[in-house]
């Protein structure tokens, strides 16, 4: 059931059609995304969630990786079948530079040696902090200095726990379903 109608490329305001090109662009996809096309009746609404979401998922200076990986287990484990797939499948397309194997997929060998070790102490503390509403103490902290992450990225990977609360906020109140560009990709991954 879809609580939110998709507004189509073709059917968007000028405003929406610019912010969905740089959705596009930015993600690397050549197609809009469900989570964005179900905002597209409020321009005000999607211009500051891409806005959040481009500035904590797209940039700065922690791996992309370790944003999807972290954005994928949350979202599996609140059962956020939008985003787990989602994310699922980016982070596997990223994974692809950990092993030479064809078939390796991240997401499924999270505790395999050819995930840096930061990456896994990243995925674990700030997914713990999301699902338990950002209970967290200085062993976290401590637990992300150690693994070699500084003030700025240790801030930036937090930042992933809000992020992925709206993101599964939105999935879910919307009842958008996975994409079916989002689906013929992940047959390849």
């Amino acid at each position: 059931m879809k609580n939110y109608k998709l507004i189509e490329y073709d059917n968007a305001s000028s405003r929406v059609k610019e912010i969905y090109d740089d959705t596009k662009k930015t993600l690397g996809v050549p197609f809009v995304l469900n989570w964005f096309k179900c905002q597209g009746n409020n321009p005000t609404l999607l211009s500051g969630n891409w806005a959040k979401l481009k500035s904590t998922l797209c940039e700065g200076e922690v791996p992309n990786i370790i944003k999807q990986l972290i954005i994928y287990k949350v979202s599996s484990e609140r059962n956020c079948t939008y985003c787990a797939e989602a994310h699922r499948l980016f982070a596997n397309m990223l994974g692809k530079d950990l092993s030479n194997d064809d078939n390796f997929l991240v997401t499924e060998n999270l505790d395999s040696d050819q995930v840096p070790h930061s990456y896994k102490v990243a995925v674990e503390v700030v997914s713990e902090a999301a699902l338990k509403n950002g209970d967290i103490s200085q062993i976290h902290f401590d637990k992300l200095l150690s693994a070699g992450f500084n003030s700025e990225e240790i801030q930036e990977l937090f930042a992933q726990a809000d992020l992925v609360n709206m993101l599964n906020t939105i999935a879910n109140v919307s009842g958008i379903k996975v994409d079916a560009e989002i689906v013929e990709l992940s047959l390849t991954y």
